[in-house]
């Protein structure tokens, strides 16, 4: 009889024993391997992104005005004639005509000397009605030659200027024909094309939706796709009241700083308009959060190791991340791998 009491207290025990180690053994199964983030404070932006071709702030072709023997000039940076690709200055002199008969014609010298004969004809009539020895009919007279020499003379120096094609801005040479030195052009004839691009624009066009977001003035991230690891600085600088009934959009204007020339003419870019941004706020992640009969909520891990539904209220948001008002704080440990199957006070493991 001892002996069978015996059996079974050691049964009692082993049973024990067993469905303690199955417990154990069922509680660390039941344990949700996640990935967690610290939550802190950064900043977050959001934005209206939108595509568009870049296009240079200023440019123009130019022409020959006159027929002339070509002369192209030298380039005093490098030492040669200018080449496709290279800088020039405003005022400075990339090609020359020659043209003897057609300067012949502007009789330079004469013109000039007769300017100066009648302005000093003008100063003495001038001095002598002072003085009362001439009409003021007589002194104006000679003010109305004065003013019609210098009118023939300033003539003659725009006529003189059309031997030389001058840049009108800064720039790079983009478009620079071949003509053999010497030889005769008509006038017409295409010298040369420049670009300034150390600004330049981009037409945009944006969604009816984004018509009360985006104003003049906001800030732009421009972003070109052969250039990832650069950004530059932009601004919106127009935009359209008017909504277009065939493509439900509004146009405008982006204006980019490239003061290192990285952007070029012609080059496709994103840019993304700055609406609203917050320098120091509580973000997160946006797949991390999920919706119920409540509202949003995201999951932290709690105490003992077990998962803590907590509901959110959200601000700012943009394609990435999400701005949270209410629910979570700094040093909140995020859970952002393997919350999906997860319920308020289901244990978790934190793994790498």
């Amino acid at each position: 009889m001892k002996h069978i009491k015996l059996l079974f207290l050691l049964s009692v025990v082993v049973t024990v024993i067993s469905c303690n180690n199955q417990t154990s053994s069922e509680s660390t199964e039941l344990a949700v391997p996640v990935s967690v983030e610290t939550i802190k404070r950064k900043s977050i932006q959001q934005f209206v992104g939108t595509t568009g071709t870049a296009k240079a702030h200023y440019e123009t072709a130019l022409t020959s005005e006159i027929e002339g023997d070509y002369f192209l000039q030298v380039n005093p940076k490098t030492g040669r004639k200018f080449q496709l690709g290279d800088r020039v200055e405003k005022g400075q002199v990339i090609v020359k005509l020659e043209n003897a008969e057609y300067l012949n014609g502007l009789s330079m010298e004469s013109t000039k000397l007769n300017l100066e004969i009648s302005q000093q004809e003008y100063e003495k009539q001038k001095s002598l009605y002072e003085k009362g020895g001439v009409t003021l009919l007589e002194m104006r007279n000679s003010e109305v030659s004065m003013i019609n020499a210098q009118n023939n003379y300033e003539s003659a120096q725009i006529q003189l200027a059309k031997m030389q094609v001058v840049a009108p801005f800064s720039g790079v040479i983009v478009e620079l024909p071949y003509y053999t030195e010497g030889v005769k052009v008509t006038a017409g004839q295409s010298m040369v094309s420049l670009m300034s691009y150390r600004k330049m624009y981009v037409e945009i066009n944006l969604p009816e939706k984004n018509l009360s977001e985006v104003e003049t003035g906001q800030e732009v991230v421009v972003t070109n796709y052969t250039l990832t690891e650069d950004t530059l600085a932009g601004r919106v600088t127009e935009l359209s009241p008017v909504i277009s009934d065939e493509t439900r959009t509004f146009s405008g204007k982006l204006e980019i700083d490239n003061p290192q020339l990285k952007l070029r003419p012609g080059m496709f870019v994103k840019a993304n308009i700055i609406t609203a941004q917050k320098d120091s706020a509580i973000v997160i992640p946006k797949d991390v959060i999920l919706t119920g009969s409540r509202g949003k909520y995201v999951f932290i891990v709690g105490r003992n190791s077990a998962a803590d539904d907590r509901r959110i209220t959200t601000g700012i948001a943009n394609q990435d991340e999400i701005e949270v008002l209410e629910g979570l704080s700094p040093n909140d440990r995020l859970i952002i791998k393997g919350f999906e199957t997860l319920r308020d006070n289901s244990k978790v493991k934190v793994i790498l």
